[in-house]
């Protein structure tokens, strides 16, 4: 090769090397993905469907109530006898665990009960302030309760008992929503308050990395950083 060739390939690899830098340098930073010991991580989660609920003080209740903070949403019933009881007394830990976050960053918990005939506003408010004050709840029609557990992918369905009436069988999956209103993460029973706890704090880690000033849009307007919806 000749000393020209030679330069003209040495140049052309410095210009290679540099169009590359300069692209990665004009790359947004990608933070890895969340290191965690039970939950799933949903990237890129569907938003939530069009929700007609009643919250546990009466007043409406759509999928923009979600925006703007992290929430837990749980599928249940004021009558459960076993895991809705045993599921909120676990997230009345996980928040206990997570109180030295800032109050932005605490999760909410939210139980969509699944027997909208028989629970309504004032009787979940009873059941979850039982667990935590701060607990929140809906009820609503059969309409809106079947779009959001399809959207969220939990299954419930109505059982009747030999001796008459009914119970109901539910998923027993904790649905972490982020403050863009988008499932982030899914985990599965059995619950460990100290592990959900781990787990949260590994995907808000995550989540706020990525976060950009719109990330908490929605159609129907926007939610500023510092408000709650609850």
């Amino acid at each position: 090769m000749t000393s020209s060739a030679a330069r003209t390939l040495l140049l052309a690899t410095a210009a290679f090397v540099a169009a590359l830098l300069g692209a990665r340098a004009l790359m947004p930073d990608v933070p890895a993905p969340p290191v965690l010991e039970r939950a799933v991580w949903l990237p890129g989660g569907s938003p939530l469907p069009e929700l007609a609920f009643v919250d546990e003080t009466g007043a409406p209740f759509d999928a923009r109530r979600l925006l703007g903070r992290w929430t837990y949403v749980f599928f249940g019933f004021a009558s459960c006898p076993d895991i809705c009881p045993t599921t909120l007394a676990t997230l009345a830990s996980v928040r206990r665990a997570l109180r030295d976050l800032p109050a932005e960053l605490q999760p909410a918990v939210l139980l969509v009960t699944v027997d909208p005939a028989q629970d309504d506003a004032a009787r979940l408010a009873s059941y979850v302030r039982h667990f935590d004050p701060a607990f929140h709840a809906v009820t609503g029609d059969e309409a809106s309760l079947a779009r959001l557990a399809s959207a969220l992918g939990a299954a419930y369905a109505r059982v009747p008992l030999a001796a008459g009436g009914y119970t109901m069988d539910h998923s027993s999956s904790l649905f972490l929503i982020g403050p863009d209103g988008r499932l982030v993460a899914t985990s599965g029973a059995p619950h460990d308050a100290e592990v959900i706890a781990r787990d949260y704090r590994a995907l808000v880690a995550r989540g706020t990395a990525s976060l950009t000033p719109q990330a908490a849009v929605g159609e129907g307007g926007s939610v500023d950083q510092g408000e709650f919806p609850f």
